[in-house]
């Protein structure tokens, strides 16, 4: 059963959402909802569309439809199989929309998580929609008419020209984020044409904007992560390393990957 604090508690904080008395909270341009494990909550202007499409975001979102008892007897005579009891019930968060999947994901290109989610934070609360207490995140349309000054202004960097070509080429109809029938490595091809997504950035959206089953291998993260449970140095473990650990477990090798990135995150907090 899907363990709602521990998977909010991974998700970016980003403040389109919250985790609140037991249940989470996501705002929408049309308006709020939430779920508490069992039950979902609507706002009372939805309509029924509204909250079909809601209820539907956030099964994406929490990933509620993982078979966690598989995945942990998938790891439980491996090197990963405390993470199981570690991180009980956790799923691997995703994106409601595409385009805030790929915006998210540049911002955290070259820096840490936690500045990564103070920056898309801050962006969400300027430009976004207030819903409540929360925002919506900014749509491609209103993105593209900010000016590349604005974007820069919440600390996004050089980052800041990324977002900007990218959305006036998915506005365009350029860029097109609907891959789902591609394959990976198609899909990593096709996105790493386009200045700003190199192949981290593709193998982390397609991760959480698609929920396709990949992973960024090269992240210092999950290298990180992977060079902790078994006993040797960051320097040690490549890229390659890390597929030929990860790429047995077939399909669940997605959420190993997450669950190896979650490990390395507390146990770096812990050290501090």
């Amino acid at each position: 059963m899907i363990n709602l604090r521990r998977t909010t508690h991974e998700m970016i904080k980003n403040n389109t959402w919250k985790f609140e008395n037991g249940i989470f909270w996501q705002a929408f341009d049309f308006g709020l909802a939430g779920f508490d494990g069992e039950n979902f909550y609507f706002s009372e202007m939805l309509s029924k569309k509204e909250q079909k499409e809601a209820k539907e975001k956030i099964e994406f979102i929490l990933g509620l439809n993982t078979n966690l008892d598989e995945f942990y007897s998938q790891i439980q005579d491996s090197k990963f199989s405390f993470l199981a009891e570690e991180f009980q019930g956790l799923t691997q968060p995703a994106a409601p929309f595409k385009y805030q999947a790929l915006i998210e994901t540049i911002a955290q290109q070259q820096v840490n998580f936690e500045f990564a989610m103070k920056t898309i934070g801050n962006f969400v609360k300027t430009f976004g929609k207030r819903v409540g207490e929360l925002y919506a995140f900014p749509s491609a349309e209103e993105v593209k008419n900010l000016t590349l000054e604005q974007i820069k202004s919440v600390k996004f960097g050089y980052r800041a020209e990324y977002i900007k070509g990218l959305t006036e080429l998915y506005v365009k109809g350029e860029l097109k984020l609907d891959l789902e029938h591609l394959g990976e490595e198609e899909s990593i091809k096709y996105l790493t044409r386009f200045r700003g997504i190199g192949k981290w950035s593709a193998e982390l959206f397609l991760a959480y904007g698609l929920r396709k089953n990949t992973y960024p291998a090269g992240d210092l993260g999950l290298r990180r992560g992977v060079a902790k449970i078994f006993g040797k140095s960051v320097k040690e473990i490549r890229e390659r390393d890390v597929r030929e650990i990860i790429e047995p477990y077939g399909k669940w090798k997605s959420l190993l990957a997450f669950y190896i990135t979650c490990y390395d995150r507390k146990t770096q907090t812990e050290m501090r």
